[in-house]
């Protein structure tokens, strides 16, 4: 094992000469052999936890017989919705070899037809000028962002109408349920109704496509960083163990102090509520509701102000360790322009996948409290099937 990290060492540090600035030296070594260490390390502890805790999810869902109070989300969405969550899939992988080429084609643009001198060139028995290759390039180039954005647009439509019908799916189950089984409280349907299923059903349209499309997203730019160039393939990770180590820190204060300030919603709500009958609440309590509400948007505001401003500062450091590792590369000759910049732009829609991935990692669990509250009104003898509303009239996706 040691041998193997010794000549890996050896090949990545062939790239800077013995008498470069120590600058250089250090930032190098800071890119190559701390960041994926550190990024190991994170991964390792955030996997042992989350195992930690799903095993105690677990051993506690036996203890409650969680099984016999209804069906389990996952198992409800799949059930409701594997061919719709199949065919999304599908678009999703589909779009990924398209984001490639339009990741690729502007380095072509760069390097063989702005930059190269060989003109005229022979492609498949035409001869091409410098500015016929420019066009050919940029008319693939525009074909493959196109058919990319096609794509997602798709994958977005689709997603959108899924979210509908198992919103109505919820919805319909909710009501027959109810209807064979009325409760004297009936009110608290409504909240769940209209608050709680729209969340649920819109984690479910997503809950196997935007793992897919942006973990792929994410894993499609890197890889083409790591062809260009191992090295800035690297430095494009540089703080991606920071990001994963604080960011959901921050996003899991935010959704605390949210819940608290739900809770203090409703706690307001019913002092109001109350105004009108025998047992009114005093003036100072309902000032001092006002006063909590308050303070709590304030602290939210604070740590999401927070939490934007350093992710932001973050990204912006990694270009630091592009324009730091691949200028010297590129003065050295070892990498060209065209891929430097190709880098560069390519990065630019790294974060984008990564927030989309934390925000599905938050909408997940929040998903999994709000369907807990539906759960109960949900009859399990219900079986979801494609002909369970065969009395109810279904509008097409189109409408």
């Amino acid at each position: 094992m040691m041998e193997i990290v010794h000549d890996m060492g050896h090949r990545l540090t062939h790239y800077i000469s013995s008498d470069a600035h120590w600058w250089v030296h250090f930032v190098f070594h800071l890119v190559v052999f701390g960041v994926p260490v550190a990024l190991i390390i994170i991964l390792s502890a955030t996997g042992y936890r989350l195992l930690k805790r799903r095993k105690s999810v677990l051993a506690w869902q036996a203890q409650k017989s969680f099984s016999k109070n209804g069906t389990p989300l996952l198992q409800y969405i799949f059930r409701a919705s594997w061919k719709r969550q199949l065919k999304l899939g599908l678009l999703a992988i589909t779009s990924l070899p398209a984001l490639y080429m339009s990741l690729e084609l502007p380095k072509l643009i760069i390097n063989n037809a702005i930059e190269s001198g060989h003109f005229p060139i022979m492609y498949m028995g035409i001869e091409l000028s410098q500015t016929q290759t420019l066009l050919a390039l940029c008319m693939l180039f525009l074909l493959a962002i196109g058919l990319h954005g096609g794509l997602k647009y798709q994958v977005n439509l689709q997603s959108g109408a899924l979210a509908e019908h198992m919103s109505r799916r919820l919805r319909l189950d909710i009501s027959k349920f109810s209807f064979r089984k009325p409760s004297p409280r009936g009110g608290e349907l409504i909240p769940v109704i209209v608050q709680e299923v729209e969340p649920v059903a819109g984690y479910a349209s997503e809950s196997i496509v935007l793992p897919l499309l942006q973990g792929g997203t994410f894993l499609t730019i890197l890889a083409f960083m790591l062809v260009q160039d191992l090295v800035l393939g690297i430095a494009a990770t540089a703080l991606l163990p920071l990001q994963i180590f604080v960011i959901p820190r921050f996003q899991k204060k935010i959704n605390a102090l949210s819940r608290t300030r739900l809770k203090e919603v409703r706690v307001l709500g019913e002092k109001i509520g109350n105004i009108s009958n025998d047992h009114q609440p005093s003036a100072r309590d309902i000032y001092g509701s006002y006063k909590r509400l308050h303070d709590l948007r304030l602290s939210i505001h604070k740590n999401k102000f927070a939490m934007k401003s350093l992710n932001n500062f973050i990204s912006q450091m990694t270009p630091f360790f592009f324009y730091t590792i691949g200028g010297y590369l590129v003065i050295k000759g070892d990498l060209t322009l065209g891929a430097l910049i190709a880098v560069l732009t390519a990065y630019k829609d790294m974060g984008a996948p990564l927030k989309e991935l934390f925000r599905y990692y938050q909408a997940q669990a929040d998903a999994h409290v709000r369907y807990s509250e539906i759960k109960p009104y949900i009859s399990k003898e219900i079986e979801i099937t494609d002909n369970q509303f065969a009395d109810v009239t279904v509008l097409s996706e189109a409408g």
